[in-house]
This record gives structure tokens, C-alpha cells and sequence, in this order.
């Protein structure tokens, strides 16, 4: 029976893609890529969104669990932990060009926001390497918290925190003299952890008590603790820094944060069960993978504008430069749907077709977007 109503859903789903196919000879696709990391099929699947299909799947020597665009360079990368390996791809022959040996265990991966160096967490070895993203050269390793919940780069670059899960506290490892201090959050947990935009401040979720603890950066210290509505489990800023959102179990809402003011500004009912949230200058998408739609809500109002049926289980969501499309990965499903986005202003009603849908593999979870290449760049 599962079987029968997965095909059923599936040809739903298609039927509503073919319903707007009119608006789709329409509109224009966007000139560049989705590089798609597929955690079940050891490959990442090229999309090319000028026509919506998929271009190339490159084979790797592992399941990929995260892929990151490098600036100014004509490259991604691609982390495979089960070959503890970093891969890099030419996004102009779409090819593997260069292969880095990583530490046995790394399975996380952030990019500083220079653009310049990879750091990648090796949660078994208990340690963080520094990768010279040009070079594709191992230039630091410094010992890490052993298995941390979380983990976030400042935005200067300078430091990596970490949530300490089940010890209610968090760390801080300078990246330069290699560091570390401890302190606790006095709560029960440390789940979730990121850097307000202007890095002064943490922000760590304590799941346990639905708590949103700030501390400062400089000194450790807690300077507030927020109750929330739900169990933490995502964050996503908004892009001017002003707001948080926060998503969990506990309840079917989107929980906004002025974390500059260091208060909660609302609880705004989003679809079943929310769960990770992408943000265009007009729109927070969230997904809701228990019942396989994105709901969209005015990034102003936070009201919501549209609930757009997707794929089996929407686990990544991805916004092409300009706002002019979502790209929502379907884990269960493997594939990308597709949304429109100048399609949902002024909707009257709730319901909202998708652009399109496209197959990319098995279990695609994550996904950058690189424009294409200039000539001679």
C-alpha cells in the first residue's frame, strides 16, 4: 500500500508541475547550476536550471553529506565521511579536479566567510582542520570538543564554537592561537548554536527547556535566556541580521527573534511540523516534511501567503541569486522542487503550484547553486 501511494503522490505532484507548464515556456530559467550532494547514491547531481534537467551526475568514492560553492573561484566542494575525504569539482567542466585527504571521522564542513578556508570537524578524532580552499591544503588542525551537538564559525573567521549538547555548556576555540574556554549556559542543554551577524554574541538553543540562551562572545557570560515556544532545531536569519527564526517539535510555528534587542518578537503558526527555513528578500520558506510542503510566509508580516505541495520529506531549500526560484530537495522522494517565487506575491489563495519538478538521485540532502561561468573567468 505504501508503495501504491508513494506512485500516487508522485503523479499528483507531476500533474500539478504540468499545470503550470503555460507560465513555464514563459518564464526564463536561471543561468547556472544546482550542485546536489545525493547521500544514498555517491554522486552529486548537476542541475542544469536553464533547463531545469539534470546535466551530469558525478560519481564519487562515497556518499556526500554537504557540498559548499568557493568565491571567486570556479569550483565547489563536496565532504564524503566514509572516505574521510573533501572533493573538489570545476564548476566550468563540471568534473572532479583535485582530492583531499580529510581526518577519519570528518563529517561536517563550514566555509569562512572570506572564502578562503575550509573547516572541517572530525567529531570521532575530536579535532578541526583548516583546508586552504585554493590550494586545497591542509594549513591547521587544532584539537575540537569530542562529538559537540553544533557547530558555527564567527563571522570574522577567528573562532569556532561549539554546543556542548548534554553538558549545558559551550566552547570557544580561537583559530589563530588555538585556544579554548569553556563555559556552562546554565540550563540543561546546548543543542543548536550560531553567531548573531555582527559576531558580538551566541545564540544557543537548549531543546530540553525550549530555551534560547545569549551569551557574549568576548567573555563567555550569559546575558539572557528566551522561553520558546518549541524545541530548537533550525535557525535561519533573516538578511539584514535583524531577526532570527527558530523552528522545533513542541509546536507547528516559526518563532522570531530580535536578537539585537535580545527578545522574542512572535510565534506565527507555518504548516506541520516546520522544519528547515530558506529566506528570500520578500519570503521565509519552511519546510514541513511530515506532510511534504513548503509553507511560504511574508518575511514582514509573517503571514502566511501560500503552502506549496512538494516531495516525499523537503529537508534543504535553496534560493537562486535574484529570488527567482526555491529549490527544495526531497529527500524520500530524490528530487527538487521547483517554486516559482514572483508567482506567490499577492496570492489569493493559499495553494500554490509548483514550477516544476526534477529527479536528481537517491536521498539528495543538500545543494549549493553556482551562476555560470563567464568566458575567460
Amino acid at each position: 500500500m505504501a508503495s501504491v501511494a508513494c506512485i500516487g503522490r508522485r503523479r499528483f505532484l507531476l500533474a500539478l508541475a504540468a499545470a503550470g507548464a503555460a507560465c513555464r515556456r514563459r518564464a526564463e530559467g536561471f543561468p547556472g547550476y544546482a550542485f546536489v550532494a545525493n547521500s544514498a547514491g555517491r554522486a552529486v547531481a548537476v542541475v542544469d536550471l536553464g533547463a531545469f534537467a539534470v546535466a551530469r551526475h558525478i560519481l564519487l568514492d562515497a556518499d556526500p553529506v554537504q557540498v559548499a560553492s568557493i568565491p571567486g573561484r570556479p569550483a565547489v566542494v563536496v565532504l564524503t565521511p566514509a572516505s574521510a575525504a573533501l572533493h573538489e569539482i570545476d564548476t566550468t567542466t563540471l568534473a572532479p579536479s583535485r582530492r583531499l585527504a580529510c581526518a577519519r571521522g570528518s563529517d561536517s564542513m563550514r566555509l569562512a566567510a572570506t572564502g578562503r578556508t575550509i573547516w572541517i570537524l572530525s567529531r570521532i578524532e575530536g579535532s578541526l582542520s583548516g583546508v586552504d580552499a585554493k590550494r586545497m591544503e591542509r594549513t591547521a588542525d587544532h584539537p575540537a570538543p569530542s562529538r559537540p551537538a553544533d557547530w558555527a564559525l564567527s563571522p570574522d573567521g577567528r573562532r569556532a564554537a561549539f554546543a556542548l549538547g548534554p553538558e549545558a555548556a559551550f566552547a570557544l576555540l580561537d583559530l589563530e592561537s588555538g585556544k579554548q574556554a569553556r563555559h556552562p549556559t546554565g540550563g540543561a542543554g546546548a543543542d543548536l548554536i550560531c553567531f548573531r551577524p555582527d559576531g558580538r554574541q551566541l545564540l544557543i538553543g537548549d531543546r530540553t527547556l525550549r530555551r534560547l540562551t545569549i551569551a557574549e562572545t568576548a567573555t563567555g557570560r550569559v546575558v539572557t535566556q528566551l522561553p520558546l515556544a518549541v524545541a530548537p532545531r533550525h535557525f535561519c536569519f533573516k538578511r539584514d541580521g535583524g531577526e532570527l527564526f527558530v523552528t522545533g517539535e513542541g509546536m507547528d510555528a516559526v518563532v522570531t527573534v530580535h536578537p539585537y534587542q535580545t527578545q522574542i518578537a512572535s510565534t506565527t503558526l507555518a504548516g506541520r511540523q516546520p522544519g528547515v527555513m530558506a529566506v528570500s528578500q520578500d519570503f521565509l520558506f519552511v519546510a514541513n516534511p511530515g506532510v511534504s510542503t513548503v509553507t511560504v510566509l511574508d518575511i514582514v508580516t509573517r503571514r502566511v501567503v501560500a503552502a506549496v505541495p512538494v516531495g516525499a520529506y523537503p529537508c534543504h531549500i535553496s534560493i537562486t541569486p535574484g529570488d527567482q526560484y526555491a529549490l527544495v530537495l526531497n529527500r524520500d522522494s530524490g528530487d527538487m522542487a521547483v517554486i516559482r517565487i514572483e508567482t506567490l506575491a499577492g496570492r489569493r489563495r493559499r495553494m500554490a503550484p509548483l514550477f516544476t519538478m526534477v529527479p536528481v538521485g537517491s536521498r539528495p540532502i543538500d545543494a549549493v547553486v553556482r551562476p555560470v561561468e563567464p568566458v575567460g573567468a
